[in-house]
């Protein structure tokens, strides 16, 4: 047995004591014994955290189905996962990725504007930039989001840079504000200068 996380089944003599000669016999696990005559113990394999198995497991159920993989960046992408690997590296086939641009207020009760789609065929996502991903529902699938009309990508592109443009100004405008007040947060140095 090359295991050394197996009991000792084996119903004959265990060996002897680490002094070569007579003394006393131990009975249990050879790990237990290996212990009480200071040996060294072999390296344990490293333990991979308990979501990886999860992960993996939920992988396996979504190879070879539609997906719908928003990415850290904001991006929208939509594929069948085709392969992936223990790091959550995906493989996918078909790959389009969605656009939107909003006309309508950032309060608004439905979102209004235009999308388009662009298709990137084999795609390659590194799992670290992965935000969220989920199984798409196929008669959902051509339906024309709520409230949204396709255009052409460049045009849509150029939309939805120009109103991240806006709402980044905006921000600044509202960090500096809070600043003259007297709050501090996060990279607010960098905001101001």
């Amino acid at each position: 047995m090359d295991n050394p996380h197996a009991h000792h089944h084996d119903n004959g003599p265990p060996p002897p004591h680490a002094g070569g000669g007579g003394g006393p016999m131990h009975h249990g696990p050879p790990q237990q014994q290996a212990l009480g005559r200071g040996a060294a113990q072999p390296p344990q394999p490293q333990q991979l955290p308990p979501q990886m198995f999860t992960t993996a497991a939920q992988l396996l159920d979504l190879t070879d189905k539609k997906l719908l993989v928003i990415l850290r960046d904001g991006r929208k992408l939509t594929g069948i996962l085709r392969s992936w690997d223990q790091f959550a590296n995906l493989v996918l086939q078909s790959t389009v990725e969605r656009i939107f641009a909003h006309t309508s207020e950032p309060d608004a009760p439905q979102p209004q504007g235009y999308y388009a789609d662009e298709t990137h065929g084999i795609y390659l996502v590194r799992g670290e930039n992965v935000l969220l991903l989920g199984e798409i529902d196929l008669d959902k699938d051509d339906d024309v989001p709520a409230g949204f009309e396709k255009g052409d990508f460049k045009t849509v592109e150029k939309l939805a840079k120009e109103r991240k443009a806006a709402e980044k100004v905006r921000e600044k405008g509202r960090l500096k504000k809070l600043a003259s007040l007297g709050f501090e947060g996060e990279n607010m140095g960098e905001i101001i200068l």
